[in-house]
């Protein structure tokens, strides 16, 4: 047997004894007065003589990730809540049941505290306990302490395990949550209403990208989750909702890498009656506000550098390629509206697919600050209204931050014929072997034919965001249950099936 599978025996065996002993292993309501972080900002500014016997009391609750035995006493600490607070336990202070219960406690054991807050000699915050109460008995072994959960694979899989070994994680997501509260608020301010729209689609559509398909068994016919609300978005906006968004789950069948993950979560909003440009304005005091409300300041760190939310740059794709291309023979602005130069340098099968390989290859690996980059060309831009004075190009831009695109928005087209035309030059590039191209759909030209308003839309990426707002590196280290490969049988049932035969 296994030093891990002897720990878990081990106990096991305890919380029988709990339970033969009267006391419940796996408890039940706790009413606490404090949370822990409550407690320590409530009481850290008070010093020793106002911290009595007679003074304050509470109740809290937490897992104990220390124990220090000093012959009829003991300290501990609890974390929960986000915060860790000692307390102090003396035989002669607690019940004869409570102390023998702490004598049994292992760590990562969950309990609840009731007593008086004081200062040690040390001047460290406690609780002098009163009165202990079991809430959770721990069967497996929380990682060594010293060094916390560090594989990283594990902390992945093993989230759970991960936000009781790592106390920054916590703040990761944390930070995650305000972020999305501040744009949810914002939004909100400026009118916006808050929509669902469907995650099982007849078709996939609003981005280029290759679809997971499920099968609805009643209706017999394949579904595809969606890689993008866009469609069904601009379908309300015909229909009169003016100002809609939508914080969703997106999904598509894609690789793995730092920056992708086949599930990740987008905003979606959409504005009647704007253009790109009045988009670029807004998303400018969007992300400004979100980066302070998540963080306390427009200055995010990143790596060696520090990134400034509330300024932000705007370059053309065109004018990106010339001012980031490498080498001596740099384009002029001539080159870059050339469809044969395109051709040449850019490899791809049109002028402006090759103009965009050209600029993800040149510059946006080097586009730190914050970056709007605006008109694309139309071949990948399929839902973007063309430039009046520049057909082959479209009023689309995108956010870069870090080297990463973190948003999408343009100038929506609202044309039923020139969307019919674009979606044929879809058909045909997927015809050509592009298995991202945009199907055709029927409906939503329909909804088009019914008049949608000039319209500005955008996309921004929740995951990414977070990365930046947080200084982290992989999109795994901002998604609470990143994918990963299934790790076969863990063994645990059979631990738990074997430990119920009667001894």
């Amino acid at each position: 047997m296994s030093i891990e599978d002897e720990l878990f025996e081990r106990r096991l065996e305890r919380a029988r004894e709990m339970g033969s002993a009267g006391l419940r292993p796996y408890g039940r309501r706790f009413d606490f007065t404090h949370e822990i972080p409550e407690a320590i900002a409530q009481f850290s500014s008070k010093d020793a003589t106002e911290l009595t016997p007679d003074g304050p009391r509470v109740k809290v609750s937490g897992r104990v990730m220390t124990i220090r035995r000093m012959g009829k006493a003991a300290f501990a600490h609890l974390a929960g809540g986000g915060g860790r607070i000692q307390i102090y336990v003396r035989k002669d202070a607690v019940s004869v049941e409570d102390y023998d219960l702490f004598e049994k406690l292992d760590l990562g054991d969950v309990i609840g505290v009731e007593g008086y807050v004081f200062r040690t000699r040390t001047g460290e915050l406690s609780i002098h306990a009163e009165k202990l109460t079991f809430l959770s008995k721990i069967l497996l072994a929380l990682p060594e302490k010293w060094h916390g959960l560090e594989d990283v694979e594990t902390r992945y899989r093993q989230r759970y395990l991960d936000l009781i070994a790592n106390p920054d994680v916590r703040g990761i997501f944390i930070t995650r949550a305000r972020l999305i509260k501040s744009l949810r608020r914002q939004l909100e301010e400026r009118g916006f209403i808050e929509v669902e729209t469907p995650m099982m689609q007849p078709l996939f559509g609003g981005a280029a990208a290759k679809p997971f398909v499920t099968h609805h068994n009643a209706l017999d016919i394949d579904l595809y989750l969606r890689i993008a609300p866009e469609l069904y978005l601009k379908r309300l906006i015909v229909g009169g909702l003016d100002r809609v968004y939508e914080i969703n789950r997106n999904f598509r069948n894609e690789g793995l890498g730092w920056k992708y993950n086949p599930e990740f979560t987008m905003l979606e909003f959409y504005q009647a009656y704007t253009d790109y440009l009045g988009m670029m304005d807004l998303t400018e005091k969007l992300l400004a506000t979100a980066a302070e409300d998540a963080t306390g300041s427009t200055l995010i760190t990143w790596g060696d550098r520090v990134l400034d939310f509330s300024k932000w740059r705007r370059l053309s794709m065109r004018d990106a390629v010339i001012e980031y291309w490498e080498g001596d023979d740099k384009p002029s602005a001539n080159d870059v509206r050339d469809p044969d130069w395109l051709l040449r340098h850019g490899g791809k099968a049109t002028a402006g697919e090759s103009l965009g390989h050209l600029f993800e290859t040149l510059a946006e690996p080097k586009l730190m600050e914050p970056t709007f980059i605006y008109d694309y060309p139309v071949e990948v831009s399929p839902l973007s209204m063309k430039k009046p004075d520049d057909p082959g190009m479209t009023e689309r831009f995108e956010i870069y931050v870090a080297g990463m695109e973190i948003g999408n928005a343009y100038t929506e087209l609202n044309d039923p014929q020139e969307q019919r035309r674009r979606f044929d030059m879809q058909l045909a590039m997927r015809a050509g072997g592009n298995e991202e191209a945009h199907a055709m759909d029927e409906d939503y030209l329909r909804a088009l034919c019914y008049g949608m308003p000039p319209t500005g839309g955008e996309g921004i990426g929740i995951d990414r965001l977070t990365m930046l707002f947080t200084g982290t590196r992989t999109i795994r280290d901002v998604i609470l249950f990143p994918q990963l490969r299934p790790e076969g049988e863990i063994g645990i049932a059979a631990r738990l099936r074997d430990s119920d035969k009667p001894k």
